[in-house]
């Protein structure tokens, strides 16, 4: 053996020789050689890595807020202002036509007359405060100025048009409105001739013309401007031309007609004004219960004999006759005991409603119906908000009703669909507006707004950075790119992600099958949903604000004038969108007093506390005219 083979043989021999923690190269080197092979140096040891921070909680987007309510102020008209124009435009003597005379003469014509009465009587003006609303205040002074005559005095007294408008003006609470917003005084008998009667004729005549113009103001678009109220409503302020009108009312015979067509020319706004007169002249329920009552089988309560009083004083002979001697046996009892439930639930069937033994705000309202004074308030705050809304709604459109959960496809004045949604919570509420639906999606992905992503998933991202790669959603940057959500620093980017997610298309997207989009800077629409179980509930404010329907592929087929075989065809498809031929005027609305197919008003309780909120506005418009009243 050689003698490097003999070395190995040793070194080999050695090795499984020694213990096993011994056995190791550099062991082996030390007792072989005496330590002569110097050991590396072992590195320090890693410093103690510093506490780390605790991340910064995740950042919230807030949700619209609702606003004190701010009343238009008013102020003084400047009767100067016409004083001045007719001295420049050397007026004083110029004689312009009354226009109180009964023949119609075109605005401007000049006739033989020793004077204009109207110039003679502007010295009455003098000392006198009229207060008004600023744009209104604005047209009196320009339109008198280019047009020094009267419309509502002739011979010294109040003419034809003014009477007829005065008739309009003292029916005003037919309209839900405050009379006395519109009072005008009296030219008065004592002021029979002379520089007094004048002035009073002057007055008069402004007086009028400043109320009939708040009354157009608010019989058009509403004493209370929808967007003071809260971030949740988004109207265009409907256009006002105040010197057109007083030219119309100048020269037309129909005043009253001409006043009344400004209030909303619907069947809707009809049925409400019916409502306001018959609720009026009715006597207060004789039993009131609480509107608000929630009680569950086994619970106890005393509103309970209120209800089953109610239903044995109005349930129906098939009714009586099926549940008569339990009522009997359990009146005066407030223990909500099993054997009352079947009694509950077909009380709940014969009102429409889904029986599920729950004695909650829907099942009282539709079983004893809410205060008179409550329901009052519903047709008042209806009838307001009705005019934030076109006169006219269109031959086709789609009317959501948020507190009702409903939402129906109407045609040519008849309703020719109907079903229940599911709308926002209280914390993410659908939001008040009008718009036009433009095309259906079908298997339409899911991009989720920005509110949604950042208060819901963010602070999931910032525990856990794949968190959207593992529910499967895509995460692209601005240029469209698809990117992992692990590789994403989420807490760099505070609320402002630069990125867009998306749930694809499929039987977990939250969208279900479609969606029916009417793009707003909202992110509102109409969608399916997975969670049809929700349409069962008998208050459906579960949604992030969107409108899911319980029967999409009817209102889709609706809006895109196809049958429903065709939406079902297209169904088997991939994702892609339908446009419609034409759009359709979609308004998303809240109102608790609204009249079903047939005219009869429903009542619904006020879900997002929406309705108080608008008494308040109106009670501040009226502190703020009332010393003008």
């Amino acid at each position: 053996m050689t003698t490097r083979l003999r070395f190995l043989a040793c070194t080999m021999l050695a090795l499984a020789a020694l213990p096993p923690q011994q056995a190791s190269a550099q062991y082996l080197f030390d007792r072989l050689f005496g330590g002569r092979i110097e050991r590396r140096q072992e590195a320090p040891p890693a410093p103690a890595p510093a506490p780390k921070r605790a991340a910064a909680p995740a950042p919230k987007v807030a949700a619209p807020s609702y606003y004190k309510y701010k009343a238009d102020p008013l102020v003084k008209v400047d009767f100067s202002v016409i004083t001045a124009a007719l001295v420049t435009d050397d007026l004083t003597t110029n004689s312009v036509v009354d226009a109180g005379a009964e023949a119609a003469v075109p605005l401007g014509t000049p006739v033989a007359t020793p004077a204009n009465p109207f110039v003679a009587a502007l010295s009455g003006l003098g000392g006198y405060e009229l207060m008004a609303e600023k744009d209104i205040a604005a047209a009196l002074t320009s339109w008198y100025s280019e047009h020094p005559r009267f419309i509502w005095v002739r011979d010294g007294q109040p003419n034809h048009r003014a009477a007829a408008a005065l008739e309009v003006l003292r029916d005003a609470a037919s309209h839900g409105l405050e009379a006395r917003d519109y009072e005008v005084p009296e030219i008065g008998a004592a002021a029979a001739s002379g520089e007094e009667a004048q002035a009073a004729q002057a007055r008069f005549e402004m007086a009028m013309s400043a109320k009939v113009l708040r009354y157009v103001r608010d019989a058009s678009r509403g004493r209370v401007v929808a967007n003071r109220l809260s971030g949740y409503h988004d109207f265009a302020e409907k256009p006002l031309d105040y010197e057109h009108i007083l030219d119309v009312l100048h020269d037309t015979f129909a005043v009253q007609k001409y006043l009344e067509s400004w209030h909303p020319q619907n069947a809707q706004y009809a049925a409400l004004k019916t409502e306001l007169a018959t609720l009026r002249a009715s006597q207060e329920n004789a039993i009131v219960v609480d509107p608000a009552l929630l009680l569950r089988p086994g619970g106890t309560s005393a509103e309970l004999p209120k209800i089953l009083q109610i239903l044995e004083r109005d349930g129906s002979a098939a009714f009586k006759a099926e549940f008569g001697s339990l009522l009997a046996a359990s009146a005066g009892r407030e223990v909500y005991s099993d054997e009352l439930v079947p009694l509950i639930k077909a009380a709940q069937v014969a009102h429409g409603l889904k029986p599920d033994g729950v004695i909650g705000p829907r099942t009282v309202a539709a079983i004893a119906g809410t205060s008179k004074a409550d329901r009052l308030s519903k047709v008042i705050v209806a009838m307001e908000q009705l005019r934030w809304l076109p006169s006219e709604f269109g031959r086709r459109h789609v009317f959501i009703n948020v507190p009702a959960f409903n939402a129906a496809y109407w045609e040519d004045g008849e309703e020719k669909l109907s079903m229940r949604t599911v709308v926002g919570t209280t914390a993410t509420q659908t939001f008040f507006f009008q718009d036009e639906i433009q095309y259906v999606e079908f298997h339409p992905y899911w991009g989720i707004p920005r509110s949604i992503l950042v208060n819901k998933y963010l602070p999931k991202l910032y525990g856990d950075p794949s968190y959207l790669d593992r529910i499967g959603y895509e995460v692209t940057d601005s240029k469209g790119r698809k990117i992992p959500s692990a590789a994403i620093d989420w807490p760099s980017y505070g609320s402002k992600i630069p990125f867009s997610v998306r749930q694809p298309p499929g039987p977990k997207n939250s969208l279900g099958e479609m969606k029916i989009m009417f793009p707003n800077e909202h992110a509102i629409y109409m969608h399916d949903t997975p969670e049809k179980y929700l349409f069962d509930r008998e208050s459906r404010a579960y949604s992030n604000g969107c409108i899911r329907l319980q029967d999409p592929r009817g209102m889709a087929a609706a809006v895109l004038g196809w049958d429903r075989a065709r939406v079902e065809e297209r169904l088997k498809g991939k994702n892609g969108q339908a446009r419609l031929e034409e759009k359709v005027p979609v308004y998303v609305s809240y109102f608790t007093a609204w009249p079903d197919k047939a005219g009869k008003v429903i009542y619904s309780p006020d879900v997002y506390d929406r309705d108080t909120r608008v008494l308040t506005a109106i009670q501040r418009v009226d502190e703020v005219r009332s010393p003008a009243s």
